[in-house]
C-alpha cells in the first residue's frame, strides 16, 4: 500500500473554498478492533456544508476529512477484529459511538482509504453498488426510520413531501412509493418536478410557482373537522421555518405531521389551534441506526428500490458537487469516487 493518498481536507471554517484536495495525506496505520477501508464512494449530505461553515456548539477538530457517508472494501483487518477479512464488501455507518460523526469529529470518507472501528462495518449484498450503498446512511437511513420504523405510512394514505429533490426528500419519495402510498412531492423548479414524477411520484408541485398548501387543499380538498374529509394523510417536513405553519393548514383530521430536521430555521410560527382541532398527530424521527441500513441495502439488492443519485464525481470536483448540494442544484445524492 502506498505511503500517502488523496483527500478532501477542511483546515479551517468558512466557504466551500476553503476545502482543498491533497495529495499526501497520510495513508492511516491500522489499530486493534479497527480495519483500513479502501474507499469506493462517498456521498455529500447537506450537513457536510454546516461542517464546513462551522457549527455552534460543535468543536471540529483540524485538519478533518469531510464526508459521512462511504462505501468500499477491506484492505487490511486489524488485531482483535473478528468476523471480516479483507476484500469483504462493507457500507460504513458513519456514527462512532464513542467519539461522534466520522467527517465530523474525526476523518470521514473523501479520501482513497480510511481507519474505520470494526463495529461500524454493515456487510453489502451481491446486487448492491458502491455508489448506492454510499448514498444510503444519513439521508436514506433517517428517511427510513420515520417511515418505516415508525410505521407512519401505509398503503393508500396521501403523503405531500417538502424538500423532495433533495437526500432525505428523495428518499422519502422512493419509500413512501414502496409503501404504497400516494406521493405528492414538492421542488423548487419545474425540471426537478418533472424528474420527480419520473422516479415515481403521483403529482408534483413546483413551490416557486404556487402556495403548496392552497394547492392541496385546492386539489384534495380543504381538512373538516368534524369528518376526516379533505387533505393529506401524512407531510413530510424537516424544512421548519415558514413551511411550518402552512403544512399544518393542509393535513386532515388525525393526520400526520413527520419531522427530522430543520433546514429552514427550527423555530417557526405555530398554530396550536390546528393540532387540537384536527387532532394532528406531530411525529419526530431521529438519525438512522444499523437495522435501517440493513433493510435499506435488502431493498436495493431485491430490487425494490434504488437511490436517486444526481451525478458521480472525481475527488478533484468533490467541492463543487457540495456546492451543488448547497444551493440546491441537484435532484438526489451526489456521489464521489476517491480512486478516480
Amino acid at each position: 500500500m502506498a505511503q500517502t493518498q488523496k483527500a478532501l481536507q477542511l483546515s479551517e471554517h468558512g466557504d466551500l473554498d476553503k476545502l482543498k484536495v491533497i495529495h499526501d495525506k497520510a495513508i492511516p496505520e491500522v489499530v486493534p478492533g479497527h480495519v483500513i477501508v479502501k474507499v469506493h464512494a462517498s456521498s455529500f449530505n447537506y450537513h457536510d456544508v454546516f461542517t464546513v461553515k462551522g457549527m455552534p456548539g460543535i468543536k471540529v477538530p483540524m485538519p478533518i476529512v469531510i464526508g459521512l457517508d462511504f462505501a468500499g472494501v477491506i484492505e487490511e483487518v486489524g488485531p482483535g477484529v473478528d468476523g471480516w477479512k479483507t476484500g469483504d464488501k462493507v457500507l460504513v455507518n458513519p456514527l462512532n459511538k464513542k467519539r461522534g460523526l466520522m467527517g465530523e469529529m474525526m476523518d470521514g470518507g473523501m479520501q482513497q482509504y480510511c481507519l474505520v472501528d470494526a463495529e461500524q462495518l454493515i456487510s453489502m449484498p451481491d446486487g448492491v453498488s458502491f455508489a448506492q450503498a454510499a448514498a444510503l446512511p444519513v439521508a436514506y437511513g433517517t428517511a427510513h426510520r420515520m417511515l418505516i420504523t415508525h410505521k407512519t405510512v401505509k398503503a393508500g394514505d396521501k403523503v405531500l413531501i417538502l424538500g423532495a429533490s433533495g437526500g432525505v426528500g428523495s428518499a422519502s419519495v422512493l419509500l413512501a412509493k414502496h409503501l404504497g402510498a400516494h406521493v405528492i412531492a414538492c421542488a423548487g423548479s419545474e425540471s426537478k418536478a418533472k424528474a420527480l414524477k419520473e422516479f415515481g411520484a403521483d403529482e408534483v408541485i413546483n413551490y416557486n410557482e404556487v402556495d403548496f398548501s392552497k394547492w392541496v387543499i385546492e386539489h384534495h380538498g380543504k381538512p373538516q373537522r368534524r369528518s376526516y374529509e379533505g387533505g393529506v394523510d401524512v407531510l413530510v417536513n424537516f424544512t421548519g421555518g415558514d413551511t411550518w405553519r402552512p403544512s399544518l393548514k393542509c393535513i386532515k383530521r388525525g393526520g400526520s405531521l413527520l419531522v427530522c430536521g430543520a433546514t429552514a430555521g427550527h423555530d417557526p410560527a405555530e398554530d396550536l389551534r390546528y393540532i387540537w382541532s384536527f387532532e394532528l398527530r406531530v411525529i419526530g424521527s431521529n438519525s438512522f441506526y444499523d437495522e435501517n441500513l440493513r433493510g435499506l441495502l435488502d431493498l436495493i439488492g431485491e430490487g425494490s428500490i434504488s437511490p436517486i443519485i444526481d451525478r458521480e464525481v472525481p475527488l478533484e470536483e468533490a467541492a463543487e458537487g457540495l456546492r451543488l448540494i448547497r444551493d440546491r442544484e441537484v435532484l438526489g445524492k451526489v456521489v464521489v469516487n476517491p480512486q478516480r
